[in-house]
């Protein structure tokens, strides 16, 4: 299944691998942002243009972890329903939190354009299919809700009409929205750290944060340094493999949750439009996951998922993915794999992003596995808040920020069970 140049590392470096930068690590800033991904480059370039002397600091290259890994779909949805939501947190406050989450979708087309940032980005909608007939009636019932909610249009499409949307029958219909975009992540992750520099942002690689002291002194691997204020913005690696953590509070807050994606070799000319129709991002109901789209010049099928919930490397776990591929498009089945790998994304125990602030230090975290727009959306509202700018307040400051007891961010300790109950409820509900 694997190509004879098959290569374990992101497609998307391809065109727009993360640089390699020598910049010396200052003594001193007024703002320290540690995290080099969409979120702390997104906060660094707010803040450098409300006159903040900002240093971003990456343990390995800016850039180079989910934000220049992920699919590249860009949607501003909330993990919980407006249902769920309502019964943890109240109507009033149910209703902000969503509308929160959704403004990241206008704000990232917005950055993208004012910016011009070439990151190959269209408005091309998703098909979100339905695992099973329950999977289809609760799409359903939420779907004028996604209309409300992102004022643009969704519909249903049941099985017989599908492949409207979809190239396979694999699934029992689902629905179609508007309201998500694709691009190339790599090329956005290059775009930002551009932007970031020219506004004056010292972006600094290779740097590990192994502590923040009182007074905020950071302890990384090149040494001190003195910053007025800090923002933690490392998301899903939060805790880097030998367990050091800048911010243990945030920490014990993230479920790291490592997602698989593979590439195929380049298909026959017309193959991309009979399988994907509209050329639209693909999610699936499934609690064990599966996204996936053409590539942005529509030549290859880029297909992610959860792999495993254990440690695996991205060749390994490329069979799995490469066999539910084949169980959508078998007509795939003498294409092969040119490239695999994989990034963490990060889960909240509650499944909501959070903004906030720790014995001084703030953070923001939580994609929900749908970082593109919600994380720059979420570092740009840090920095209004770091700066004194916000003109109003934002729902997802200061939200009760639950953990697991006896979790201090070791992702083996709960992801097993995780997994486990998973497969069984997508098993249950496939006939449901």
């Amino acid at each position: 299944m694997f190509a004879e140049d098959f290569q374990e590392r992101p497609y998307w470096w391809d065109a727009a691998e993360p640089a390699l930068r020598e910049a010396a690590l200052p003594a001193t800033c007024d703002v320290a942002i540690v995290g080099g991904g969409y979120t702390g480059l997104s906060a660094a370039i707010t803040l450098a243009r409300l006159g903040r002397q900002v240093v971003v600091l990456d343990a390995e290259r800016i850039g180079w972890g989910a934000s220049s890994r992920n699919g590249g779909m860009v949607s501003g949805t909330p993990k919980p329903s407006l249902a769920e939501l309502t019964a943890r947190f109240g109507a009033e406050t149910a209703m902000a939190i969503s509308q929160a989450i959704t403004q990241a979708f206008p704000f990232l087309e917005e950055l993208i354009a004012r910016e011009g940032i070439d990151c190959d980005y269209v408005r091309c909608g998703r098909f979100v299919t339905a695992w099973g007939p329950g999977s289809y009636r609760r799409l359903e019932a939420g779907v004028d809700a996604v209309v409300a909610r992102t004022g643009f249009s969704a519909r249903m499409l049941p099985c017989d009409r599908q492949r409207e949307a979809l190239g396979t029958d694999f699934y029992h219909g689902g629905m179609l929205t508007d309201a998500v975009g694709s691009l190339h992540p790599g090329k956005l992750a290059r775009g930002l750290a551009q932007v970031a520099e020219q506004a004056g942002v010292t972006l600094v690689d290779r740097t590990r944060v192994d502590g923040i002291s009182p007074g905020y002194t950071l302890a990384t691997s090149r040494g001190p340094l003195a910053a007025r204020q800090v923002l933690v913005a490392t998301n899903g690696y939060s805790t880097m493999p030998d367990g050091t953590q800048a911010l243990p509070f945030l920490a014990r807050r993230m479920v790291p949750v490592a997602s698989f994606i593979i590439a195929t070799e380049p298909l026959s000319y017309g193959l991309i439009d009979r399988l994907f129709p509209g050329r639209r991002m693909i999610t699936e109901t499934r609690r064990v996951t599966n996204y996936y789209r053409p590539s942005p010049d529509g030549t290859r099928v880029l297909w992610g998922g959860r792999a495993s919930f254990g440690r695996t490397t991205a060749r390994e776990a490329a069979p799995t993915l490469y066999h539910r591929m084949l169980s959508v498009f078998p007509e795939l089945e003498d294409i092969r794999i040119s490239h695999a790998w994989l990034g963490n994304v990060s889960f909240s125990f509650d499944f909501v992003p959070h903004l906030g602030v720790k014995d001084g230090v703030h953070y923001a975290a939580g994609c929900q596995g749908s970082g593109v727009a919600v994380m720059s959306w979420l570092g740009h509202n840090a920095a209004l808040k770091m700066a004194g700018a916000a003109n109003a307040p934002f729902a997802l400051d200061g939200l009760h920020f639950p953990t697991a007891p006896l979790y201090r961010g070791d992702p083996s300790v709960v992801l097993p069970a995780i997994g486990s109950w998973f497969r069984l409820r997508d098993w249950i509900d496939r006939f449901a």
